[in-house]
């Protein structure tokens, strides 16, 4: 069985790493993009604080359907508030604050609000754990494209050198 205080734990871990790695962004190349239709690094970092914020904060006001249309409009209303082009330093702190934040209020809900069905982006019926779980995923593949991103400017992510210092 998935608990929730994993969910939480795991997802604080990885956010940990991705404020990291955004944090350690070259600040003159912060708008890095290893090809023309990616994203860069700045807009990875924002994607990915604007997304679990959102998701999870519709989550916490009971929206149970995210299949219909104009959900992705509803999105903006539940971003954090910093600036659209904010610097390495403070997407980094905005990353780890709202994750404290956000994740002291879900670990509040009781487990009929985590038992509770609902319809993801995709129309797919999930428990809201399980779009927990999603939230957390999704967060990991933009994760990686942020890694890929600090290896290309020959830097190693934060996991990697941790990993290897314990050798």
């Amino acid at each position: 069985m998935v608990r929730v205080e994993n969910v939480l734990d795991t997802w604080k871990a990885i956010r940990r790493d991705t404020a990291q790695a955004v944090e350690e962004f070259p600040a003159d190349d912060f708008d890095f993009r290893p090809a023309a239709d990616v994203m860069s690094a700045r807009e990875i970092g924002r994607h990915i604080l604007d997304a679990g914020h959102a998701l999870t904060g519709m989550l916490l006001d009971g929206v149970d359907d995210f299949s219909v249309p104009g959900t992705r409009d509803r999105f903006a209303a539940y971003f954090p508030a910093l600036d659209r082009d904010a610097g390495a330093v403070e997407m980094a702190g905005a990353l780890r604050s709202t994750i404290e934040e956000r994740c002291a209020q879900l670990s509040t809900r009781p487990p009929e609000f985590w038992a509770h069905m609902m319809t993801r982006m995709d129309g797919q019926r999930v428990t809201r754990l399980e779009m927990l779980q999603f939230v957390k995923e999704h967060e990991l593949t933009h994760r990686a494209q942020l890694f890929l991103c600090l290896r290309l400017k020959g830097i190693v992510p934060p996991t990697t050198r941790r990993r290897m210092a314990k050798k």
